[in-house]
């Protein structure tokens, strides 16, 4: 059998990303992300943040959808905010300024199209 996959996890060919192998990396103060499965066209990225922790306002040209996987959140998207709790989500087309605040520890769960190769380090 052949695989159709052109591109999956760069370091290891695989089209499976295991959590335990993926490493912790800081970002803002008080929040930490997790590079999961991705490809050429798609990646998805676990965003931990403590309480009050700030994901500044910011944009890039890649669209975002993000899950409230835990906690609550003040989520501004084009200067509009709203508070999102577990199980909720929001979408952020490319170049538009969004940002996040942890109103409580929680988690997002984040999907960008194309994938953000400037989260991947060289092996």
């Amino acid at each position: 059998m052949t695989s159709n996959i052109t591109l999956c996890q760069p370091k290891t060919g695989s089209p499976f990303a295991h959590t335990a192998e993926s490493l912790w990396e800081p970002t803002d103060p008080g929040a930490k992300r997790q590079i999961l499965a991705h490809g050429r066209d798609l990646m998805l990225v676990r965003v931990v943040f403590e309480p009050d922790a700030v994901g500044p306002e910011h944009k890039h040209p890649h669209a975002q959808n993000s899950y409230v996987e835990s906690g609550r959140f003040e989520i501004t998207i084009a200067g509009e905010t709203r508070t999102l709790v577990q199980g909720d989500s929001f979408y952020v087309p490319g170049n538009v300024l969004h940002g996040a605040k942890a109103l409580e520890a929680g988690c997002l769960i984040d999907a960008f199209n194309p994938m953000r190769e400037e989260f991947i380090r060289p092996a």
